[in-house]
């Protein structure tokens, strides 16, 4: 993320320097100067799979596909003083992708470790308690902004010593062994001290239990319910599928599973693979009919939100094929692209402009069509095959990261990977050749 090690190192010695200096007792640390690596030191497993994650490569020094945006629509995101060239407002983009920094107010995204980070473990672990992201007056407050914050850390539990402290204060002749966890020999900030450990000053850092927020998808929402363009057209609508869905299972119990009994902070997504290959049932089916093949392409969205969800530009493409028994393809349902000569095959949300031609997130004027996969919807979509050679019928569903017109604006900026399809379902039904 940053230019050099140095600056990470130096960052992080500031840091500690600053909590450091502080009185154990104050729970005003200055948190937002606190780099993951930091918590690094004790959390390893957990900072490894955030390092991995989406959330460690929020920013537009990491995303190359926000960065591809944030410069066309702001500029560089190493320079003071940008402002969304629109509307000569601060980047509210910087609420969700870089909100350390967006608190700071700056938009040199190296100027602290910090801001490069993105949604790094005190972006999450300082929010107190959900607002909403909707004003009184219908406007929306996105980010950090959706949030009351707190000086002090919040976990799902916290440290729950107070029984063990009020028995070793009093007459308990054990000093309260046996109450509650016996601890570890790990020398823990979070219990109000700073401490040494690994040659490192640890500032104090005390933590809160919030189980009503961070165990609840209140925690996620902030960035993940809604986000309109200037114009006010919807983009990201997640949250809004969701309550759709009427779901009672909350994010966290996919993107954060228990693993080896510690929540999972590789946050996956959309950006995964196996992760979105799971979220939908895909089958194939192939009939004779007289002279041709009814084919019948199955789909069922397994999530509760839009399939796929998040940034307005992903989508789906089904490619089917029927190959002779010689493994030619002998039709295809797309000579092209499903966009252009096979629409149903084709699970897109569309933004226009007034004249009803189709437009960019940041410039659209109205909603398009949304053929997405609805939450928990199944949908079958039905083709007629020429049967007379067909020895196999094969299905093939792919996600892609960015629309087709996309690909082609941005694609000499992003890594290959970035644009290629990634498939996510494979059906293939074998028939009786004649």
């Amino acid at each position: 993320m940053m230019n050099s090690g140095k600056l990470k190192r130096g960052a992080l010695m500031a840091a500690l320097l600053v909590c450091g200096s502080m009185a154990a007792s104050e729970e005003s640390v200055a948190l937002r100067t606190l780099s993951a690596e930091l918590c690094a030191t004790c959390h390893q497993e957990i900072y490894q799979q955030w390092k991995g994650s989406m959330h460690a490569k929020s920013t537009a020094l990491s995303d190359p596909i926000h960065g591809a945006f944030y410069r066309q629509e702001v500029g560089s995101p190493t320079e003071e003083g940008q402002v969304h060239k629109k509307s000569g407002t601060f980047p509210v983009c910087l609420q969700c992708h870089a909100p350390n920094a967006a608190v700071a107010k700056t938009t040199k995204l190296d100027a602290q470790v910090v801001y490069a980070e993105g949604v790094n473990c005190i972006a999450c672990h300082t929010l107190a308690k959900f607002k909403g992201v909707k004003l009184p007056d219908g406007k929306l407050q996105l980010g950090l902004k959706a949030y009351e914050l707190s000086d002090r850390l919040q976990g799902p539990r916290g440290m729950n010593d107070g029984l063990a402290k009020l028995a070793a204060s009093g007459d308990d002749p054990f000093g309260g062994a046996g109450v509650g966890d016996p601890g570890s020999p790990k020398p823990n900030p979070h219990l109000g001290a700073p401490v040494e450990y690994e040659g490192k000053t640890i500032p104090a850092l005390p933590i809160a239990g919030n189980s009503r927020l961070m165990q609840s998808s209140d925690v996620c929402m902030g960035c993940h319910d809604q986000r309109d363009n200037p114009q006010g057209v919807p983009l990201c609508q997640t949250g809004n599928e969701y309550m759709e869905s009427a779901s009672k299972v909350n994010c966290l119990s996919c993107h954060m599973q228990i693993h080896n009994g510690l929540a999972d902070h590789s946050m996956n997504g959309g950006h995964h693979q196996p992760m979105v290959a799971r979220g939908v049932i895909f089958d194939v089916a192939a009939t004779p009919d007289g002279e041709r093949l009814k084919a019948e392409v199955y789909l069922k969205n397994q999530l509760p939100h839009s399939m796929p969800t998040g940034a307005p530009f992903r989508n789906l493409v089904l490619r089917l094929t029927a190959y002779d028994a010689q493994g030619n393809a002998v039709w295809r349902n797309s000579a092209t692209h499903p966009a252009k000569d096979d629409p149903k095959a084709y699970l897109s949300y569309s933004m226009v402009d007034d004249q009803g031609m189709p437009a960019p997130p940041p410039t659209a004027t109205k909603a398009g069509a949304d053929t997405r996969l609805k939450p928990h919807e199944e949908r079958t979509i039905t083709y007629e095959i020429p049967a007379a050679t067909v020895a196999l019928v094969r299905g093939e569903l792919y996600y892609n990261l960015l629309w087709p017109e996309l690909v082609e604006k941005f694609g000499p900026q992003l890594p290959k990977e970035l644009l290629e399809p990634m498939l996510i379902g494979v059906a293939e039904v074998p028939l009786a050749t004649p």
